[in-house]
């Protein structure tokens, strides 16, 4: 029986195999691709990426020219100072509150450069002082410079 192929034992089993070779479909073994290595290499090379790319932000060298600045004259800076009684000064003549803003665009329209220095007593309270700086900004000043002593200035008085 097994001669003339007949056999179920034989023939079943050279079937099987003949169909498996003939059919579309892949076999599991060469249809499952491991990506766990292609992972960690990808995940390894973000990491150095992102290590290496704030690095890379350095700019180009460029030698600047000096150019001389003029001097401001002490007369010509606008001050304005607020003592710990919360009185506000513009130089030396005390100004209302209300009146700050209007009376800084007056002086701020026939200027170029749109700069105030600011002195406030260290021990006001820090909503005082921003609501001077709120109103100087309202009034068209570009920027605001704010005075300080050094430690070493400190002790000298």
């Amino acid at each position: 029986m097994q001669a003339s192929g007949g056999g179920e034992t034989g023939g079943s089993h050279a079937a099987g195999t003949y169909r498996s070779l003939r059919s579309n479909r892949p076999s599991h073994a060469l249809g499952e691709i491991n990506v766990t290595p292609l992972v960690d290499v990808v995940l390894v090379l973000l990491l150095v990426f992102m290590v290496t790319a704030p690095m890379m932000n350095r700019g180009i060298d460029v030698s600047l020219p000096v150019a001389n600045q003029p001097q401001v004259d002490e007369e010509d800076r606008i001050t304005i100072s607020v003592n710990a009684r919360e009185q506000i000064f513009i130089g030396d003549k005390p100004v209302n509150a209300v009146l700050l803003e209007d009376r800084l665009k007056s002086m701020m329209e026939r200027r170029a450069t749109k700069v105030v220095y600011l002195r406030a007593d260290e021990s006001l309270r820090y909503g005082r002082v921003i609501a001077v700086v709120d109103k100087i900004k309202r009034a068209g000043v570009d920027q605001i410079g704010f005075a300080y002593v050094l430690p070493q200035e400190k002790a000298q008085r």
